[in-house]
């Protein structure tokens, strides 16, 4: 730490478990706090591939100026209690928190120590749509492909410390919560300021792209996470790459090896496993003139990272007949909602055939 965070603790303390949420918490401080002195701290999940892209994400962190702290937060049983005996002082010091999840239980745990007064949410996908619509309706925090399951013993356990993040997270008082977001917000609580991620500073430093004449794909996690069949996923992107020439496909971080071995057999595509959030990716290039995406967040970001370039980008329903029969009742909903307010992409229907 800086001789002035060792004395006193950072006055901006930002939580960040995935590359995007760190990459949004830079345009907000681009943005929002320029100067400010802010720590990252890194809650590292387990898988590789995360890991790897926010150890990308967290050197271009340090070359802003900010201090980042990596804590090795899931490696092991006794790895939690570390982390938060380790963090608890700095929490108290803070000012002001930010975060990138605020479902998370890391962090919802986090939320009940600090006292700090100020809370910023940053995006973490599309899932802050559904966030400030939970906290607007006064609901549980439960993530949108698992709302309307009836909860496991884990989440009956950890309900009295997500009843208090949810508390903390609504503004009272003195007590000021605002989100940084590039996700359509129509539902806004009471109290909570909303404030657009036009992705500046992503632009200021990257591109602008060399555009290629073919289009790419944007890979999602939805099979992984139990909401789509993935042999309807796989004649879906079959299709699409067909149907548009594509040649490459970026897999999400989450996909798994042996579902992108299958895409790359059965389809032709070229596999690539970005090692930057894909906004970041699309803005050095090369770039398909078409980057074609299932519903999912860069439908949103992607449109705003590369404004004032040729690149179109365009969204493909999921049809509801590609949903498995574990998928929640909310999740068909909010698939449809995240396509149709996407802003800035062009919008497919589903495709023909792979029904």
């Amino acid at each position: 730490m800086s001789p002035r965070a060792g004395n006193a603790g950072p006055r901006t303390l930002a939580f960040v478990e995935s590359p995007v949420q760190l990459l949004n918490v830079l345009e907000w401080a681009h943005t929002r706090a320029p100067g400010a002195e802010l720590t990252l701290v890194v809650l590292s999940p387990v898988d590789p591939m995360t890991r790897g892209q926010l150890r990308r994400m967290s050197e271009l962190a340090r070359k802003e100026g900010h201090e980042v702290r990596w804590e090795e937060a899931r490696g092991g049983a006794t790895a939690p209690f570390r982390t938060v005996g380790g963090l608890t002082t700095v929490l108290r010091r803070a000012e002001r928190i930010v975060m990138g999840d605020p479902f998370s239980r890391y962090v919802q745990l986090l939320l009940t120590i600090t006292r700090a007064r100020d809370l910023v949410v940053v995006d973490d996908g599309t899932a802050t749509m559904e966030f400030v619509t939970q906290l607007a309706r006064g609901e549980r925090l439960v993530r949108w492909h698992r709302k309307g399951s009836r909860p496991g013993p884990r989440d009956l356990l950890f309900a009295p410390v997500s009843g208090s993040a949810r508390r903390r997270l609504t503004p009272s008082g003195d007590r000021r919560v605002s989100v940084f977001s590039a996700m359509p917000i129509e539902d806004t609580p009471d109290g909570v300021t909303v404030t657009a991620n036009d992705f500046a500073w992503t632009r200021s430093r990257f591109g602008p792209p060399r555009i290629t004449k073919g289009a790419d794909m944007v890979g999602t996690s939805l099979v992984e996470t139990g909401v789509v069949d993935a042999d309807r996923y796989v004649d879906a992107v079959s299709g699409l790459a067909q149907a548009h020439g594509a040649a490459r496909y970026f897999a999400h971080r989450r996909e798994s090896a042996e579902k992108l071995h299958r895409l790359a057999v059965e389809t032709g595509l070229e596999i690539v496993r970005p090692d930057l959030p894909l906004e970041l990716i699309a803005r050095r290039g090369p770039i398909g003139r078409t980057v074609l995406s299932f519903p999912s967040t860069v439908v949103h970001t992607l449109p705003l990272a590369l404004a004032g370039t040729e690149v179109r980008v365009a969204v493909c329903d999921i049809d509801p007949a590609w949903l498995t029969q574990h998928a929640s009742p909310r999740a068909r909903g909010f698939l449809s909602g995240v396509t149709g307010s996407a802003r800035g992409a062009h919008r497919l229907s589903a495709v023909a055939g792979a029904t």
